[in-house]
């Protein structure tokens, strides 16, 4: 099993709480990490049609098996569930005893909140962070090759073309969420709509001219942007709130929370073909910001990332707080780290002047130094576990 970051994080949770959640995309390695952390505790798949009929007809009789604990997959599959844990672990409130995977974040998250608020220890499993991907680090993985494949386990780890493998993840999983929660009958606009989306990745969300191009309602749109969201298929990242004497760009921007399935969206079918590709510099950008994301979630913590940009043209394409400071981060995908990028770097942080960290660039090279005050990164320093696991280091 591949090395996940966020074990530490359940390890850590599970002695404080006595359930632990793990949400996040399918095929993102909740349940291979579950049942590996957790291998002491019997495991159960409520997708399997068995189990979960015996769960609504018996529940009492069903739960009777698990009184020291279990491990629940696809727990928002049998949405009572919550409602009988809380009285369970009510009763016996034992650290880590209870361990329940879920897809659909929201599935998940609304019997969370409804039923066992106080009780359990959420956290969020995404496709592999850089520092996850062996060869990243050692240098024997390309830029475009990472970007291209992707951070779905099944990639790293089965002889699958990954052409092949989103061909198959888009028809088995995504629309069928969708289906489920939606009840979406023409797949071609929703096919349609996540192709546009994929197009639009690293740019403010236009959901006017989204819903136009793919011949929907702005009401649809916002509706399908949303699945896609809480699925973790797709993020938005936040301008920042704070008001530095400046009109501020109100709307987030959009980002895919794995650029490989962007990348087939967009019909690149081999890395090669991202070299010349008029949206590899935003697949680059859309692949640094979700590594942050990485590393917060699989710290348990909660995001907090952000982007600037003003009337004036001034922006950071990156942003988030470190104590009373910012740290700003200029994001380019070009190997030779210019003027221009040292420019664009300084410039910015100026805009919140006093308490503005020393400002970073991340590049496509490979070299990391410091130049003009400005704290240069080539990219593999995203898979260093020494270096860029923690973006607060």
């Amino acid at each position: 099993m591949l090395a996940r970051r966020l074990s530490s994080t359940l390890r850590r949770l599970s002695l404080a709480f006595p359930v632990v959640a793990i949400t996040g995309p399918r095929q993102s390695g909740k349940t291979t990490l579950a049942r590996a952390l957790f291998a002491d505790k019997p495991y159960v798949s409520l997708e399997d049609p068995i189990e979960r009929a015996f769960a609504e007809e018996d529940p009492r009789g069903f739960l009777a098996r698990f009184q020291g604990g279990a491990v629940f997959d696809e727990a928002q599959r049998w949405p009572a569930l919550f409602s009988h844990l809380q009285g369970l672990v009510d009763a016996d409130r034992a650290p880590g005893r209870f361990v329940l995977t879920g897809s659909q974040q929201f599935g998940l998250l609304a019997g969370v909140t409804q039923s066992l608020a106080g009780r359990v220890g959420m956290t969020r499993l995404l496709p592999l962070a850089a520092s996850e991907i062996s060869g990243v680090a050692d240098g024997s993985l390309a830029l475009d090759d990472v970007l291209w494949r992707g951070g779905y386990p099944a990639l790293h780890t089965q002889a699958v073309a990954p052409g092949d493998w989103y061909a198959s993840y888009v028809a088995t999983y995504l629309e069928r969420d969708v289906r489920q929660v939606l009840k979406v009958q023409d797949l071609s606009s929703f096919q349609r709509f996540v192709r546009l989306c994929a197009g639009r990745c690293g740019q403010l969300l236009n959901l006017s001219a989204l819903a136009g191009e793919a011949g929907i309602t702005h009401t649809t749109a916002r509706a399908w942007l949303s699945v896609l969201e809480s699925s973790d298929v797709a993020y938005l990242l936040a301008p920042y709130h704070r008001n530095f004497g400046k009109r501020l760009v109100k709307t987030p921007k959009l980002y895919f929370v794995d650029t490989g399935l962007a990348s087939w969206l967009l019909g690149i079918r081999a890395p090669d073909m991202l070299a010349l590709h008029p949206l590899r510099g935003a697949l680059f950008e859309n692949w640094v910001v979700t590594e942050h994301l990485k590393v917060r979630c699989n710290a348990g913590e909660s995001a907090d990332l952000y982007f600037w940009r003003d009337n004036n043209g001034v922006q950071a394409d990156l942003l988030y707080e470190v104590q009373t400071r910012l740290q700003t981060i200029e994001i380019k995908s070009g190997q030779t780290p210019t003027s221009d990028y040292i420019r664009a770097g300084q410039k910015s942080a100026r805009f919140a002047q006093d308490e503005a960290l020393p400002p970073r660039l991340v590049y496509g090279g490979e070299d990391s130094f410091v130049r003009s005050g400005v704290d240069v990164r080539g990219w593999r320093t995203l898979g260093a576990a020494d270096d860029f696991t923690d973006p607060l280091a």
